[in-house]
């Protein structure tokens, strides 16, 4: 028997005996590829999942939280790093939605002390920081991040850089600058984290789900991080506080299991808790992202790109995409729905392997192939 003929019997019996509705033949040929691959470049540990509205969630996993260490499952929790944006997205959007501030509410008014383009008058707003067109050069001091400067004397830096184009004109992608919003919580006696912990994460009962390193660390299992040190070697790192800083940006852990409810309250299973109104504001394109296009593995199925409040909006060949993906020392993570088909893709990875970025595009093509 063929090695993807038996790779393919056993996800297919995986989906069996994990009580999973049958799978079609695209997903376990799809599965059996994926694990082929991750096995050919010997990655430490995945999980994937595919989400149905309506339906079981179909989940995938693949390998250790470390060199023998405990097999990875449904409930082993991830950093998710930039897909944080995509929650940053939605309590923002929540929080608008209450009257608390406001789309148009500038940066200058959540973090007064830093002066952020206090004489323009065009300032930077709310809106411009959560659709990436705040006009500052991209990823704007993310090397002081990686310094562990503080976050004040990071936004001191930022606050002072003249921008390259007008707010609102240009996409200027931002990790440092969502360090407002972890500001502007922290002056209200609050967290960040404790806000989208009590609107979010715990009305939708998400099990694992948590905020900064000692959220991951202490979680009951947790994939520990891996970086590449040849082609196909991977070693075990320790997992890195720097961006844990800025939360809004990259600071949510999360499990496969929190991750579907995610996307099923994306495709619009919790609307007491997540709107469709939300869902619509936060996905609506703002921002257009042309370098989106040129992807590696994308760009021969994207048509256009935007971004909108923490989450990026393609068109796949026909389709709307809401996507995000996340990368930080040691991890890497997609997320991913088509709110027409009502399905979402979801993969977390404790590598920092570029096979993720071909895995979601040929997961789509499949998808979208045998689901005209």
């Amino acid at each position: 028997m063929k090695v993807t003929q038996t790779l393919a019997l056993f996800f297919i019996l995986l989906f069996s005996a994990d009580a999973y509705c049958d799978s079609a033949d695209w997903l376990s040929d799809f599965a059996s590829e994926t694990q082929y691959r991750a096995k050919q470049r010997n990655l430490p540990g995945y999980v994937f999942a595919f989400i149905e509205k309506g339906k079981p969630s179909k989940i995938v996993t693949f390998g250790e939280t470390e060199r023998r260490g405990a097999k990875i499952d449904k409930n082993t929790v991830f950093r998710l790093a930039s897909v944080s944006k995509t929650f940053a997205g939605v309590l923002m959007a929540k929080v608008v939605a209450d009257e608390q501030l406001s789309w148009q509410t500038p940066l200058l008014e959540l973090a007064p002390e830093y002066g952020f383009n206090r004489l323009d008058p065009n300032p930077i707003k709310l809106e411009h920081l959560m659709s990436q067109s705040s006009g500052y050069i991209p990823n704007a001091y993310d090397n002081l991040i990686e310094a562990n400067y503080s976050l004040d004397r990071v936004l001191k830096h930022l606050a002072k850089l003249e921008p390259l184009c007008s707010p609102g004109k240009c996409y200027t992608y931002q990790n440092a600058l969502f360090g407002v919003l972890e500001h502007y919580y922290i002056n209200q006696k609050s967290s960040y984290g404790g806000v989208l912990r009590k609107r979010i994460i715990e009305p939708l009962n998400m099990p694992n789900a948590s905020t900064g390193k000692d959220g991951l660390e202490t979680s009951a299992k947790w994939a520990k991080p891996h970086i590449a040190i040849a082609r196909d070697k991977w070693k075990q790192t320790k997992v890195q506080g720097d961006y844990y800083k800025y939360a809004p940006a990259a600071g949510v852990n999360a499990s496969i299991e929190d991750m579907s409810i995610w996307v099923r309250a994306m495709l619009g299973e919790y609307p007491n808790v997540i709107s469709p109104e939300i869902v619509e504001t936060v996905t609506t394109p703002r921002t257009k992202t042309k370098r989106e296009m040129r992807r590696r593995d994308w760009r021969k199925f994207i048509k256009d790109a935007h971004y909108g409040y923490g989450w990026r909006v393609y068109n796949f060949n026909g389709h709307k995409l809401n996507y995000h993906g996340g990368w930080v020392q040691g991890y890497r993570a997609d997320v991913s729905f088509a709110p027409e088909k009502g399905v979402g893709y979801v993969m977390l990875m404790n590598a920092e392997s570029n096979l993720i970025n071909s895995y979601t595009a040929k997961f789509w093509e499949a998808f979208f192939k045998n689901n005209p």
